[in-house]
């Protein structure tokens, strides 16, 4: 990625949230909430959660409210009667509403379903703040073709991600030695191998540091979520894969880190609150307030770092063999770790084998180009099948 270009905006800033019912969005509205004169709304969306949008509609006041799913519409329409506020329900209203004029579009659709809607802002030459993993797992190159070809600008709302680039040279990009991604280790970092395999669901999701949802915690006790933030560091920075490292930091104190070649490493260090990367993208280049704890050092005492382990995490491993091997080799990875996380989550598989159904996947999976969204769509649609069956086989 080149350097990012401020774009020009009003005052207040108007904002589009695509997925404002998920975490990362609410916690956008909150900081919104909070600085009432700075932002202005222009459009929510979510996927089916009619109450919290229209809730959320009616506090904000946004031109537009959109719900994915078609089937809810006329709940929509029911719940924002009277309010002037526009409803729309589909695949392409969410596109629309990513379309509309707004100084900055914050990307927080999960899964697949985002891509078309966060292209779409990147076409407009938006400042995207960008909090869905799969518009650069999946469609990382594409992705970023298309913010080279229509000067956007994309900030990365993932705190390792936002954390490179508060410390990021881009001008000076040749400077750099290597990006360093810290990982908490999840909750399993110090237990004993051979009790691993008898994890359950509920101690994969009882994450030490980050309040999270169960997939993503679970990504994190396999640590294959640090190998998606590699793949994704490797399309926001100017850097090769062979640049970019990962480290247990169990604290999650320090959020990333960036080397240069003199030796100096500059790093980004705050509570383990998603807000404060949000806030930093809300405001940027500015810097606005947020109500995340404050660090207390004397308190912390030290900060520790360990190696990771292979034998321990092969997930992350398996990500930068997908990263070089390129091609849809990601986008197959990331499917297959859905299917199995999910496998998971239900108890029809161990938590063992989630690694090992990615990894057959990859095997078993015939590699191709991605060249467009319906090259990735089709691929994704593969590779989960054929992760399913692996899954069945294992039941």
């Amino acid at each position: 990625m080149a350097a990012p270009k401020i774009q020009p905006g009003t005052a207040p800033r108007s904002v589009t949230i695509l997925g404002s019912t998920g975490s990362v969005g609410c916690n956008t509205l909150d900081l919104i909430r909070r600085a009432p004169d700075r932002f202005s709304l222009v459009a929510l969306t979510a996927h089916e959660n009619v109450a919290l949008l229209a809730k959320q509609a009616r506090q904000f006041r946004p031109e537009i409210a959109v719900i994915g799913n078609d089937d809810k519409f006329d709940a929509l329409v029911d719940e924002l009667e009277g309010t002037g506020i526009k409803a729309a329900a589909g695949r392409q209203a969410l596109v629309e509403a990513a379309s509309r004029p707004s100084d900055l579009v914050m990307g927080a659709i999960v899964g697949a379903a985002g891509l078309q809607p966060t292209l779409e802002a990147v076409r407009r030459g938006a400042t995207v703040a960008l909090a869905n993993k799969e518009c650069l797992v999946c469609a990382g190159d594409l992705m970023m073709r298309e913010v080279e070809k229509h000067g956007a600008t994309l900030l990365p709302v993932d705190s390792e991600h936002n954390a490179i680039f508060q410390v990021f040279e881009f001008d000076r990009a040749d400077a750099i030695r290597r990006i360093i991604l810290t990982a908490s280790g999840g909750p399993f970092r110090a237990s004993p191998l051979e009790k691993l395999a008898a994890v359950t669901p509920e101690q994969a999701v009882a994450h030490p540091n980050w309040d999270m949802g169960a997939k993503i915690s679970v990504d994190s006790a396999t640590m294959m979520n640090k190998g998606l933030e590699l793949i994704e560091a490797y399309h926001l920075f100017p850097v090769t894969a062979e640049q970019i490292e990962i480290v247990i930091h169990a604290q999650s104190v320090i959020h990333s880190m960036v080397e240069y070649v003199d030796g100096s490493v500059l790093a980004q260090l705050g509570s383990p609150d998603m807000r404060t990367p949000i806030a930093y993208t809300l405001a940027w280049p500015d810097r606005m307030a947020t109500p995340a704890q404050q660090l207390n050092f004397a308190e912390i005492g030290s900060l520790t770092f360990e190696d990771v382990d292979k034998a321990r995490f092969p997930a992350p491993f398996m990500a930068r063999e997908a990263l070089q091997s390129g091609g849809a080799a990601p986008t197959i990875l990331n499917a297959a770790n859905e299917v199995a996380v999910c496998g998971f989550l239900d108890r029809k598989i161990g938590f063992l084998d989630i690694a090992g159904v990615v990894g057959e996947t990859l095997e078993r999976y015939t590699h191709s180009r991605i060249d467009t969204l319906d090259d990735v769509y089709a691929t994704d649609a593969a590779a989960r099948r054929l992760a399913q069956e692996i899954v069945a086989t294992l039941v």
